[in-house]
């Protein structure tokens, strides 16, 4: 007999001790390779893709303020984007849908190659040239079928005895067409979706040049030109536009499916050039009619624009005694000449009656604009007329009349502008031009409710760009 206290059997076995191990092992491996940061970092990353970009664009109130300025990088249209970018990147993956489209019986899809026509593309899915002929004759309208472009979808549904059925295409992101057969031919149908539109807003300061600058607080060519149109009565964005020079644009843009498609008007426009600061804001009367006015009222339409041709370079200014470069002696410039390359558009100045469009010696074709009573304008050197434009009919404010050439005495491709008041010639650059009529009495409360919301958008946003800057 021994006084030896037996040993207690082990609580767990040899084998699930050596599992325990084993496991302790591959999660402290997992932590070195796949720190905590990272781990998270992937769930902040699926969240944004579980996100809704359309939902989140609609409730504007829960989202940053939508800045886009050539001084920062760090937009939030870059992050919408960028979001929206990466959902379309994971949904071909995560589609079966489209892949069982693809198998059905019937179902076929063709994609728009380079040299392609319709009958190509019928004879890929297996249907003969007269089928085509059937197609675009059974509408007029289906003739858009054979106005392919590069890269479009042509899907059709073939019936069981492999006639066509039905064909449609999506032509752009809000367009739609489809020939359905009926027991006439086809019917043809449009479906147009509309966008979401919202506002957005953009700001910029001008470095080298305004298209420059525009483009790098987002604007687009088309948006950078509107605004130069609108404030064109007083600003001369060929001459006045200096660096330092600030603009701020609300404007609206247009969505679908979270993207941006396009833009629409511009509502709300300031620009700071040389120190003074002009205001434009967007306003539709109750009649309909929609101009542009500065934020008290006036209205920013004047009867005549500061330049008839856009973005020009003027090489001679008015003067009493100028040098003629072609006769060599000392003649009166009796206007402005305005650079440009051959075939740049010209616009008249203001509504009037054409009291000339021909040749006028020296000045080659011309044009002669009758603006009421009191003024007139002239335009020298034209390549040639715009379409409908002659002796007797009338124009309006901006309409184009023609096209900078180097016709009659000219040294090379350039506008000649005269401006005359009661017969006597004046410098249009100088010349103060009659005012517009402001906004009547009994709009005043409808287009301040409307215009005050607008301008404080333009001081809100710039104030946070600027605190956003300065951290």
């Amino acid at each position: 007999m021994t006084n030896e206290t037996p040993k207690a059997p082990p609580l767990y076995p040899k084998s699930h001790l050596l599992a325990a191990s084993g496991i302790a092992a591959l999660l402290s491996l997992a932590l070195l390779v796949f720190p905590s940061s990272e781990v998270e970092a992937k769930k902040t990353t699926l969240s944004l893709e579980l996100e809704s970009p359309a939902e989140t664009l609609k409730d504007e109130s829960r989202s940053a303020p939508l800045l886009q300025s050539e001084q920062s990088g760090d937009s939030p249209f870059a992050q919408i984007d960028s979001d929206a970018g990466e959902t379309a990147q994971t949904k071909p993956e995560a589609a079966p849908v489209a892949k069982q489209e693809d198998k059905t019986p019937g179902h076929r899809e063709v994609v728009v190659a380079r040299g392609d026509t319709l009958s190509t593309l019928f004879n890929k899915v297996g249907l003969p040239a007269n089928v085509v002929h059937d197609v675009l004759a059974s509408n007029k309208q289906a003739k858009q079928f054979s106005q392919l472009k590069h890269g479009q979808i042509l899907q059709f549904e073939l019936d069981k005895d492999g006639q066509l059925a039905s064909l449609h295409s999506k032509v752009s992101n809000l367009e739609t067409i489809r020939l359905t057969r009926t027991s006439k031919g086809f019917s043809f149908d449009r479906e147009v979706t509309k966008p979401v539109v919202r506002t957005a807003y953009a700001h910029g300061v001008i470095k080298s040049s305004l298209s420059a600058s525009a483009q790098r607080a987002g604007l687009s060519h088309s948006m950078t030109m509107d605004m130069a149109r609108i404030l064109g009565y007083d600003i001369d964005f060929a001459q006045d536009i200096r660096p330092g020079d600030e603009f701020d644009v609300v404007y609206e843009q247009k969505m679908m499916d979270g993207k941006v498609i396009g833009t629409g008007n511009i509502l709300s426009a300031r620009f700071t050039n040389r120190g003074k600061t002009y205001t434009a804001v967007r306003y539709t009367n109750k009649q309909g009619n929609t101009n542009y006015y500065t934020a008290d009222g006036n209205s920013l339409r004047k009867a005549f624009i500061r330049t008839p041709v856009d973005f020009a370079r003027i090489s001679s200014r008015f003067s009493a005694g100028r040098k003629h470069p072609i006769l060599n002696k000392i003649r009166a410039h009796k206007g402005v000449d305005y650079a440009a390359p051959r075939g740049t558009p010209i616009k008249a100045a203001g509504d009037g009656r054409i009291e000339l469009a021909g040749r006028r010696g020296g000045y080659g074709n011309t044009v002669i604009i009758a603006h009421g009573n009191s003024y007139k304008t002239l335009y020298g050197h034209m390549q040639g007329f715009a379409k409908g434009i002659k002796t007797g009919s009338n124009v309006k404010q901006g309409q184009i009349i023609g096209y900078i050439g180097t016709t009659g005495l000219s040294t090379g491709p350039h506008l000649h502008y005269e401006f005359q008041v009661n017969g006597v010639h004046v410098d249009p650059l100088s010349q103060k031009v009659p005012m517009a009529d402001p906004i009547a009495k009994s709009e005043r409360a409808r287009f301040n409710q409307q215009s005050q919301p607008l301008i404080a958008r333009m001081d809100q946003e710039k104030a946070t760009l600027l605190a956003a800057n300065k951290r």
